[in-house]
């Protein structure tokens, strides 16, 4: 056996080789990293300019190395290019949207959306080249349909989540966090396993020439940290 490779609890794990960089160019490249992805902003216009499949694919390796419990990935992501689904999709979800709009949601959580200009309208699910769905395997199935535990599952494909915004930016792109409530219908217009749960929608593409995102401010440091030293 090799001096980088170890036998623990009768599994086999590898040498971590990570970089050694000085704490002047780590400062940096976490200042650095920090603006760039200080730049991402939701987006709601997008432009129909093709993007590959490759591209997609690549995002999706990415948002594929988040950590989980376990090490089960209780996720699935679904890339749908497909402009007869994505229509379907768009009608689903603009059904529920009315419904929230209309009646679900409250006067205060109407009044916190409005600067953020969004409607029951959600036009961008046909315009954007992909659409990805996620989803959360709530729990495992075997070869013989039997289920299996998965581990902190929510936890889990949520940093997924994230990793994946960060792959999409890193692109070029443009995305969206979609969530129309109840998502249901994503499940039955996929024909998805029933161990699935339908968790994030995310329209993946160019912002349109004519895209306009709200001025907002995020949180300062203070606001968003406590440091005990």
């Amino acid at each position: 056996m090799s001096s980088k490779e170890k036998i623990i609890n009768g599994y086999r794990h590898i040498e971590y080789n990570s970089e050694v960089i000085s704490g002047d160019e780590s400062a940096e490249r976490c200042r650095s990293f920090y603006e760039w992805l200080d730049t991402r902003r939701s987006v709601r216009h997008f432009s129909d300019r093709e993007v590959s499949r490759e591209i997609i694919e690549n995002i999706i390796r990415a948002g594929g190395t988040a950590p989980s419990g376990a090490h089960k990935q209780p996720w699935k992501f679904c890339a749908v290019s497909n402009a007869e689904m994505k229509s379907r999709i768009r009608q689903a979800a603009e059904k529920e949207e009315q419904e929230n709009y209309n009646s679900r949601m409250s006067e205060r959580w109407l009044k916190d959306l409005a600067p953020l200009g969004t409607d029951d309208n959600k036009e961008f699910l046909e315009i954007a080249p992909w659409l990805i769905i996620v989803f959360k395997e709530a729990y495992e199935l075997d070869e013989n349909n039997e289920k299996h535990n998965n581990y902190y599952v929510n936890e889990s494909v949520g940093i997924a989540c994230g990793m994946l915004i960060s792959a999409i930016h890193n692109a070029g792109l443009a995305t969206l966090t979609h969530t129309p409530s109840p998502m249901n219908f994503l499940s039955d217009l996929l024909d998805r396993p029933k161990n699935e749960r339908a968790y994030l929608l995310l329209p993946v593409g160019y912002a349109s020439e004519e895209a306009f995102v709200p001025d907002l401010k995020r949180k300062k440091l203070s606001e968003i940290s406590d440091f005990y030293e």
